[in-house]
């Protein structure tokens, strides 16, 4: 199954073979001259052909980012690698090579036919970004185990497949069990599948069958959920509210909080901790649902505002279209009656009223787009305010609500506090009877030391609910001040382009004339 060297020494894929190649490839005769002459850039080859070539490594492809055929075959590959750029690829031949692994594929999105005959392989992975493959050749390798075939369900594309010469396809219930658990596969080993195949071998192997749909679709099912969760976290974050539909914020408070975790323990702090938790939460699904609510207002006067924008550019173009096709019709009777002109005087006066019908082309079409250009002003300057306006809005009642956990905070620290100085003074008279745990005691040694961890355990909680609040008004101002810059941007973008069409335009048409005025006065 090895490749076997000839007397030539193995290769490396550099410019010069590369360019070759290419030449080889190219047009021919006339076309092939002039492509030779001026060169042919690589990202406009399609296909290239590099067999019989004693190449050991794939390398410098980079350059062919619009490549949709490659052959490699019958070379000395003995990895695969090198193809990060090539994502508009749809065939590819490995065939007659060195490769022990299936891998460097996962840019190839768009591959429809891969072939990697007579290989080393001997496990079939790491396809799974080949979603569109239709043809897939693996024969003359060394995969020995028949649950690679299972692998290849999830390629829903998959009608050919070829696998004979592995030891694999010596096993007596090789094309029933291909048969059975690849039911869309169309050929096998270069042969049509018949329908009656089919039959028997989902009779043969039905409960298997079965219990892998079954255990497949609880995997997806499971992937749905996870995909589900995650565009609702993007929707959440979208809304700069995620992680505030629940205790997450509280929880995160506890979680480096130390101090404020041995306190649970005194008698008393566990239903106080369970009452201030549940008052929190309330605050922070507010918040959440407010958000949200927020989002939906930003993002229909975001719609409306470019339905708008829309509008009145279309509108725009179809005036410019109008007094353009009006200036057609009468522009070709008037070059015809300047061509048909004998008489110079009356020539000179046909070619000044023309030109002066240029001019005024140009000023009614330019004075289109100095209207249009005050309307979007006026526009993105009214979506401006009020896009502001809604955020103002938004971060003053989150602030509100916030405070709102910062006075729970402080409530809460002041009873906790009580309670705890209050034991402290039991421990001292001796009169606190409960049990508690050595690092818990510790804080209990002077009133500094409990009302300081008291103090610490405030701080942190204080600490966290700032930085979220910080965090959202940070990143909705940031997200307000994005949007208008790109807006008032893309206006400035758009008007330069139209203005550039125009001079263009008017540009063409003065040329015609004078070339036109040119070839008469000469004759």
């Amino acid at each position: 199954m090895n490749r076997l060297c000839n007397s030539m020494e193995p290769r490396v894929m550099d410019d010069d073979m590369l360019k070759l190649a290419v030449g080889e490839q190219g047009p021919r005769e006339e076309a092939g001259q002039l492509a030779k002459q001026e060169g042919i850039l690589f990202k406009d080859v399609l296909s290239l052909q590099l067999d019989f070539q004693n190449i050991l490594r794939i390398d410098n492809l980079w350059q062919f980012e619009n490549l949709r055929k490659l052959q490699l075959d019958n070379n000395l590959i003995e990895r695969i690698e090198g193809l990060e750029n090539l994502t508009h690829l749809v065939w590819l031949d490995l065939s007659f090579n060195n490769i022990e692994a299936i891998e460097g594929l996962d840019a190839l999105v768009n591959l429809e036919d891969l072939s990697l005959f007579n290989n080393r392989i001997t496990k079939i992975d790491s396809l799974d970004s080949l979603v569109k493959l239709q043809v897939l050749s693996l024969g003359n390798n060394q995969i020995g185990n028949m649950m690679n075939i299972i692998y290849l369900r999830r390629f829903k594309a998959l009608r050919t497949l070829s696998l004979s010469g592995n030891p694999i396809a010596e096993a007596e219930d090789y094309k029933m069990f291909i048969c059975a658990y690849l039911p869309d596969l169309v050929y096998l080993d270069f042969r049509r599948i018949d329908d009656h195949m089919k039959e028997l071998a989902e009779m043969k192997h039905q409960y298997s069958i079965d219990e892998l749909k079954h255990r497949e679709n609880l995997i997806q099912a499971r992937l749905e959920d996870e995909q589900a969760r995650r565009e609702e976290l993007e929707e959440h974050k979208a809304a700069f509210v995620e992680h505030l539909n629940g205790s997450f914020l509280f929880d995160s408070m506890y979680a480096e909080d130390v101090e404020g975790s041995k306190l649970t323990c005194l008698p008393g702090v566990s239903e106080l901790l369970e009452a201030y938790k549940d008052k929190f939460v309330i605050i922070c699904l507010n918040i959440f649902e407010y958000g949200l609510k927020q989002q939906e207002k930003r993002k229909v006067e975001l719609d409306t505002f470019n339905e708008c924008i829309h509008e009145a550019i279309q509108e725009n173009q179809e005036q410019g279209k109008h007094k353009i096709a009006k200036f057609e019709e009468k522009h070709l009777l008037s070059l015809s009656a300047i061509r048909d002109e004998s008489e110079l005087t009356k020539l000179e006066k046909k070619i000044v009223e023309y030109s002066g019908d240029i001019t005024e082309l140009f000023n009614v079409l330019m004075t289109l787009e100095m209207q249009l250009v005050e309307q979007l002003e006026e526009t993105i300057n009214m979506f401006e305010r009020n896009i502001v306006d809604l955020v103002g809005l938004f971060i003053e009642n989150v602030q509100s609500l916030m405070a709102q956990c910062r006075d729970l905070e402080n409530h809460h620290h002041e009873k906790l506090l009580e309670i705890s100085i209050n034991t402290l003074e039991k421990i001292a008279k001796g009169e606190f009877d409960e049990d508690l745990p050595d690092d818990v005691r510790s804080l209990f040694v002077d009133k500094d030391t409990i009302v300081n961890a008291v103090g610490a355990s405030h701080d942190i909680h204080l600490l966290k609910i700032d930085n979220r609040e910080d965090e959202l008004v940070t990143r909705i101002n940031s997200w307000c001040t994005h949007l208008v810059d790109k807006i008032h941007k893309d206006e400035i973008t758009r008007n330069h382009k139209r203005v550039k069409e125009i001079n263009q335009y008017i540009d063409h048409m003065q040329n015609e004339l004078d070339n036109l005025e040119c070839s008469d006065l000469i004759d």
